[in-house]
């Protein structure tokens, strides 16, 4: 294929003509637009436009309802957590994943995709039986006075079960392609473990796990099904934010089933842009992507 330099007129300077393995920019450029307008913003728009029905008065009273503040807090705040929580423990998965090697490697590699395919009320029996206070988890943890299934701290185990995989994928490539030279030449200068994980090691891995971090967050906060099992949905204690939606749309409240969705959808996207703001600054900060 031969890549030569078109002669425009002076004013345009020069240019080269790289061909494309896709259709043009105006064919590829529309369908874009088009399948976002179907699939995203134009469900988020009637969402929206529902919403607005109520005003923005409405809508921070809706808000500031004890109940629905609650179920708010409790989805934000426990996803938050989860979110954090598997981010770190998906680095170190993906650590030993990718630079050790072990007996049934490929299969605990093989385990971290399983949340991705197993359906999530599948997912929310499991381990509602198994850290219910007769179960093989709960009860030892019973005996110690820690009780996990039907309270906020089994909401928290569900999302970190969802969101682990997310992380795993998200920074595993990265330590793939990270030079070990770097590591050789940080202990030959002297740096400790601490050190070279610190200076060497993190730095260029810090926009991934933040990547995964804004994944594991955004799934979070509108998981259902695995965790409407695990967390007895006692209002004020352990209701989250979609299962409220789904009462309001039980009992044809429509507008008011809009209202939450439409609050957990701007906070969502406040947290998510934060997180992204702080992936950008990541990557000038250390100069990767």
């Amino acid at each position: 294929m031969n890549n030569t330099a078109i002669a425009p007129t002076p004013a345009e300077g020069w240019r080269w003509k790289q061909p494309s393995v896709i259709p043009g920019f105006g064919i590829a450029f529309g369908y874009t637009i088009v399948y976002l307008s179907l699939v995203v913003l134009l469900p988020l728009g009637a969402l929206v436009l529902r919403a607005s029905e109520v005003g923005l008065s409405g809508l921070v009273a809706v808000a500031f309802e004890p109940r629905v503040f609650a179920a708010l807090r409790v989805s934000f705040g426990v996803s938050a957590v989860a979110a954090v929580v598997a981010s770190i423990f998906g680095l170190l998965v993906a650590w030993v994943l990718t630079r050790y090697d072990f007996p049934g490697r490929k299969f605990v590699d093989a385990m971290v995709d399983l949340p991705f395919a197993l359906p999530t009320a599948v997912a929310g029996i499991a381990l509602a039986a198994l850290y219910a206070p007769n179960g093989w988890v709960g009860a030892p943890l019973a005996a110690l006075g820690i009780k996990v299934a039907y309270t906020p701290l089994g909401i928290f185990v569900a999302l970190v079960f969802i969101g682990l995989p997310f992380t795993v994928r998200t920074v595993q490539p990265l330590i793939a392609d990270l030079d070990r030279e770097l590591e050789e030449a940080a202990a030959t200068l002297g740096a400790s473990r601490a050190q070279a994980l610190r200076q060497v090691l993190l730095p260029p891995l810090a926009p991934a796990v933040l990547t995964g971090l804004a994944l594991a967050f955004a799934r979070a906060v509108g998981e259902y099904g695995s965790v409407i099992f695990i967390a007895g949905n006692l209002p004020f204690v352990s209701e989250i934010a979609p299962l409220l939606i789904v009462i309001k749309l039980s009992e044809f409240d429509y507008t008011g089933a809009t209202v939450i969705a439409t609050i957990m959808l701007a906070l969502a996207f406040v947290m998510l842009f934060a997180i992204n703001l702080l992936q950008a600054w990541s990557r000038r900060r250390f100069g990767h992507g």
